[in-house]
């Protein structure tokens, strides 16, 4: 049966991040092959909305870029709504439990429909890093975590994310919903692999390493440098290539630099074209993601996808779904550990290959897979919406979010716009 489904979150391109490019994977696949979607978003001047297959409405924002590398969202706009209800949405799905998941807040009454939200990172220690105040980031936590507990229902990309959740004050249940991947199984030309490393001393025969992600250093990129500078140390002979920007980019650089890296490590800075990423995965032989922050590891399943096998953190969220030695290597969460790993593996390239070719076949997930089995679970939420399954919201935030809906309505009937 086809549905109309609203997904809402704080970024959307031309703002990219792993959230947002999620948000285009659900929103296009439901409109092309399920139901119909419509995204809601923060207003962003240099959009190209007009490029995609589904309907993107736009409420006010400001440009918090400088804090919190974001448009933050003015949850309010009675344009957006009257187009909500034109449109009959069915249901909202949230993939951030900030501004988005206010406003889904504030139109659950009016628009009488259930709210989804998914649970993507580990938005407390974001927050931390944002306000650099604990005290602040508490704040925030508590305020994020009564949005969150509002919903009809949650989802989150692994078990370990959904224990975070717990443990910064979710109530209710939840359920592990993967996200897919948007390359395709396979590995692209040699031409297009030499067309993005040409520029990189990266002979043959000496196994390259790889890391793509935001430059962070609580991505456990330390950890790497540390160990790199102990393989060079031994004489082990190889390369590593850093995909990516972030805020940590130049401190990245100059510790490199500081370990005497420079002959061997490479950051190409980010990249903006999959096709790129997709040749550095078939370029490497190895991909290092010891992250103990990142929820889902979603890049592990792109790495996948050409048959690049990932060392990760035991225990990990990025570990989850992962044996290793058969599709993945582990390594404990120190410079010495990863060390001896990579110093055993650079002596056996055909263990790499092998573990590669499994992770191909038992790792990866496509965008179509995962948002299938979305859109199956969104048919059993409306059911048990309308048959008044989910508990009443009756908390004071709660009033006033429905308050705040109501006079959107109200003021969606008259001759308003938000330009």
């Amino acid at each position: 049966m086809k549905h109309t489904i609203c997904l809402m979150n704080d970024s959307f391109p031309p703002q990219i991040d792993g959230v947002a490019n999620t948000v285009v994977n659900y929103a296009q696949i439901i409109e092309e092959k399920l139901g119909h979607s419509i995204v809601v978003t923060p207003e962003f001047k240099e959009k190209h909305d007009e490029i995609y297959p589904f309907p993107v409405l736009r409420y006010p924002s400001l440009d918090a870029r400088w804090f919190i590398g974001y448009m933050a969202g003015i949850p309010f706009s009675p344009t957006v709504t009257k187009r909500m209800k034109d449109e009959q949405i069915e249901l909202m799905h949230c993939h951030c439990p900030a501004a988005a998941l206010f406003l889904a807040r504030q139109l659950r009454e009016p628009l009488n429909v259930p709210v989804v939200m998914t649970y993507h990172t580990k938005y407390d220690i974001d927050l931390l890093k944002a306000f650099r105040s604990k005290r602040l980031s508490k704040d925030a936590v508590r305020i994020m975590m009564s949005n969150i507990n509002s919903c009809d229902e949650v989802w989150t990309v692994s078990r370990g994310a959904g224990e975070n959740l717990k443990s910064l004050g979710y109530k209710g249940e939840y359920i592990i919903m993967p996200n897919g991947v948007d390359l395709p199984l396979g590995r692209v030309s040699d031409e297009e692999v030499r067309s993005v490393s040409s520029d990189y001393d990266l002979p043959q025969g000496v196994p390259v390493f790889l890391f793509v992600g935001r430059m962070f250093w609580y991505k456990g990129i330390r950890l790497i440098l540390d160990a790199l500078e102990g393989l060079k140390s031994q004489g082990t002979d190889f390369r590593m290539v850093f995909v990516g920007g972030g805020a940590d980019f130049d401190e990245i650089k100059a510790y490199s630099e500081k370990l005497r890296l420079n002959d061997r490590v490479f950051f190409t800075g980010a990249l903006k074209s999959r096709d790129s990423i997709r040749a550095w995965y078939c370029r490497a032989d190895l991909f290092l993601f010891p992250s103990t922050y990142d929820t889902n590891g979603l890049v592990v399943r792109e790495a996948s996808s050409c048959s690049l096998p990932s060392v990760l953190v035991s225990g990990s969220c990025a570990a989850e779904g992962v044996t290793d030695g058969q599709n993945g290597f582990f390594i404990s969460e120190t410079a010495a550990s990863l060390a001896v790993l990579l110093d055993r593996l650079c002596k056996n390239r055909d263990l790499m290959k092998r573990v590669g070719e499994n992770a191909s076949k038992e790792l990866y997930i496509s965008w179509d897979t995962a948002v299938s089995m979305a859109y199956e679970r969104y048919e059993t939420v409306i059911d048990n919406y309308k048959c008044g399954l989910y508990p009443k919201h009756s908390r004071i935030s709660d009033a006033l979010m429905t308050g705040n809906g109501e006079l959107m309505n109200v003021l969606s009937h008259l001759p308003l716009s938000d330009d």
